[in-house]
């Protein structure tokens, strides 16, 4: 005899229903198919299932066991046939990750080319945004998946930690904070800033975190990106605030001073965030899977 889902999801019908006529209906087949389909059951496994009586049936001790193995073993389908979707769709599928700058420029070029290296068939389209526009998207419904600054607030998202991502001050190599190896951002206030242009959130946050300490950042160039910040913080215009992962990589370039700062602002993590991971299709959830279990370190380094 070959057991198949459509004789445990009948058995489970006959128990949900109480009958084997509902039983049948509710499966889609005749009442006397539905007999010859139990009947073989119980020869198989030399049990009664059911008790037969004017109302209906009623489980045996055995039958209540196969119900419990039954309903494990449709789950159990349903969870395959999910994980198999994805080799059945058609063969360019899309994902769109929304990410900030920082896990857009430092981390995914590593991390994404293996990804899709070892599946073909897959089409990456990433969204630069800020992070708390991330948040809104995936709250509306407009993205499904994100990496966000941790400093922001998701209380309505689901989260994942994805990687460390500390904030460190950059400094021109002869200048009064350079050596200092740990300052905090009320040390170095009374400095000339070169910062990113004003949308920027990273910019927006660690100006929140100067107006707690009643300061207004005096900024002498705003510039679009890490890059042009690093460049002129080199040439001696100002201090700046960027990731650390970003420091370390344009230090190869241009010449200034690495000081890390104190405080849990400046000590943030990027995060993967969705609306309910649980609720992602499969495509989605194998890339989430991938994003967090990478190991980054070895990547990076």
């Amino acid at each position: 005899m070959r057991l198949d889902f459509f004789d445990l999801d009948l058995f489970l019908n006959i128990v949900e229903t109480g009958s084997l006529t509902k039983g049948a209906e509710r499966s889609a087949i005749s009442l006397q198919a539905v007999s010859e389909r139990i009947k073989k059951l119980e020869q198989h496994y030399q049990v009664s299932l059911f008790t037969r009586h004017s109302g209906g049936v009623k489980l045996t001790y055995a039958g209540q066991v196969f119900a419990d193995h039954a309903q494990v073993l449709l789950q159990q389908g349903h969870q395959l046939s999910q994980a198999m979707a994805i080799f059945g769709e058609e063969l360019n599928t899309n994902i769109s990750l929304w990410c900030n700058s920082s896990a857009q420029s430092e981390y995914l070029p590593l991390l994404l080319p293996q990804y899709l290296v070892k599946n073909s068939h897959i089409q990456i389209d990433l969204k630069e945004a800020e992070s708390n526009d991330i948040i809104t998207a995936l709250n509306n419904g407009t993205a499904k998946l994100g990496l966000i600054s941790s400093f922001f607030p998701a209380f309505e998202l689901h989260t994942l930690e994805f990687a460390d991502d500390p904030l460190v001050l950059i400094c021109p190599e002869q200048h009064d904070l350079s050596h200092i190896q740990t300052l905090k951002l009320a040390d170095c206030l009374n400095y000339p800033f070169v910062g990113l242009m004003q949308y920027h959130s990273l910019q927006q946050s660690i100006e929140t975190q100067a107006s707690l300490l009643n300061c207004e950042i005096q900024y002498r160039l705003r510039l679009p990106n890490f890059a042009a910040v690093a460049q002129v913080v080199a040439n001696s215009v100002g201090i700046a605030i960027m990731p650390k992962r970003a420091a370390q990589r344009l230090a190869k370039l241009y010449a200034f001073r690495q000081i890390k700062l104190d405080g849990d602002w400046a000590n943030r993590k990027l995060l993967l965030a969705a609306k309910n991971f649980d609720e992602l299709n499969t495509t989605y959830r194998h890339f989430s899977q991938f994003l967090v279990s990478a190991d980054l370190q070895k990547i990076l380094d």
